[in-house]
């Protein structure tokens, strides 16, 4: 191969690492939000239903500058089926040792169902206000993934099935109970309507005896 090709092959394969290295993860979305542009999807990828995570905000201004100084002027909602958790963001940079990366904040928690989740971000960047909402789909970041789908040898049942087992043995139990009290009741009921059969029943055995003498002293 000539010298020249082989350079101009070397530098190919050096500016393609260097893009892969710099660019966000590809399971990301990425908007300008007024006068700074939002990297936003999970911290770690493939995301499975169980284990820790995090929401992932990257976060530059236009110049594509890593704005490091975010404070505690920005918050996320987790959404998930109507449901709803808000979470602080924290930053993973530290300026004092330069460890961590720039721009790179997180909000660290453990999605427990496979799905869609949405990432909504609310308050303010440097006095600029945000309301911006970010949902997992083919073409954003990727939904959380059933952690049966990668187990080997055996697919043991992931925390959320085994819930959900619980919540229905749980109902089974109180049809149970509920149907158990509803027979004792019952059989109470019937008791004592046979108690008051006997006793009405005595009482009628003791009136005609009663009668009965009653007459004969009469005659």
């Amino acid at each position: 191969m000539p010298r020249s090709i082989r350079y101009a092959f070397v530098a190919a394969v050096l500016g393609a690492l260097v893009v892969s290295a710099t660019s966000p993860a590809l399971a990301h979305v990425e908007k300008t939000v007024g006068k700074y542009k939002f990297v936003v999807g999970w911290g770690d990828e493939p995301t499975y239903a169980g284990f820790r995570n995090s929401v992932q905000l990257i976060l530059s201004d236009s110049n594509g500058k890593p704005v490091t100084d975010l404070g505690d002027s920005l918050k996320v909602t987790v959404v998930f089926s109507g449901q709803t958790v808000t979470y602080p963001l924290e930053t993973t940079f530290d300026p004092d040792s330069g460890e961590g990366t720039p721009g790179d904040y997180r909000a660290f928690f453990i999605p427990t169902r496979p799905g869609d989740y949405t990432f909504h971000f609310t308050g303010s960047i440097h006095g600029q206000k945000v309301e911006q909402s970010f949902t997992s789909s083919p073409t954003t970041f990727d939904p959380v993934k059933d952690p049966t789908e990668v187990m080997f040898p055996a697919k043991d049942p992931s925390a959320g099935d085994l819930a959900n087992r619980v919540e229905a043995v749980d109902a089974r139990t109180a049809l149970a109970r509920t149907a158990a009290d509803k027979g004792k009741s019952t059989a109470n009921t019937a008791l004592i309507l046979a108690i008051v059969g006997l006793v009405l029943g005595a009482g009628g055995l003791v009136a005609g005896i009663a009668g009965r003498r009653k007459k004969t002293t009469n005659a």
